[in-house]
């Protein structure tokens, strides 16, 4: 081997190894990637269950919120049809109010019995009101109250206490513990004074809120 050829393998080796990387080097090229933070699971767990929380509580809103409607839109149906059933006892009561009592003693035949049917059908329908809920009320000598009477006339009478009720030209119903139509009276008068009813003057009678 000569000098020369000795000489180019020395430098060769030198360049390979001073191209080699050391212990400490990167080779050339991307750097390896990051390694990925691990997730915090106790805040994934407090966000799942914040978010399931307020899941439920829109739910149970929302529950709420059909029930009122529904009940308020069964509430409506009942009070217009409620009322509608007063309308047909009204005209029941005044039907039998227009037989006088020469009449109903001298009644025979199918006069007595279309009477007597007339009244069999109020007492049954005033029975299916109450059943349903609808209550009739006569205020009849009882004190005035302007939240369940309606006052439309005054009778001087001295015998009764003053704000009396005298007269009960309409009976009031009741739909549970809310008026569904006042009752339509007259009060007294003159008498010894009594202590108005809920707050109210007596002199200053008017009617109670309706149901709507």
């Amino acid at each position: 081997m000569t000098k020369h050829t000795a000489r180019a393998e020395d430098e060769a080796a030198r360049s390979a190894e001073a191209a080699a990387p050391g212990p400490e080097q990167t080779p050339l090229g991307d750097p390896a990637p990051a390694a990925a933070p691990e997730p915090d699971q106790a805040a994934i767990a407090a966000d799942l269950r914040d978010k399931l929380l307020r899941t439920l509580a829109e739910m149970e809103n929302l529950r709420r919120r059909t029930a009122r409607e529904v009940g308020d839109a069964e509430l409506r149906g009942i009070t217009a049809f409620a009322r509608d059933m007063i309308g047909v006892a009204d005209n029941m009561r005044r039907a039998l109010d227009a037989v006088t009592p020469e009449v109903r003693e001298s009644a025979q035949g199918a006069m007595k019995a279309l009477i007597e049917g007339v009244e069999l059908t109020e007492r049954e329908l005033l029975k299916a009101l109450e059943k349903n809920k609808v209550r009739q009320f006569n205020p009849l000598r009882e004190k005035f109250d302007p939240n369940l009477h309606q006052a439309i006339f005054e009778v001087p009478d001295a015998s009764v206490p003053a704000g009396s009720v005298v007269q009960v030209v309409q009976p009031g119903y009741m739909l549970g513990q809310r008026v569904l139509r006042p009752a339509v009276v007259g009060v007294s008068k003159g008498g010894p004074k009594t202590a108005p009813a809920s707050g109210a003057s007596n002199d200053n009678a008017k009617a109670p809120a309706q149901e709507s």
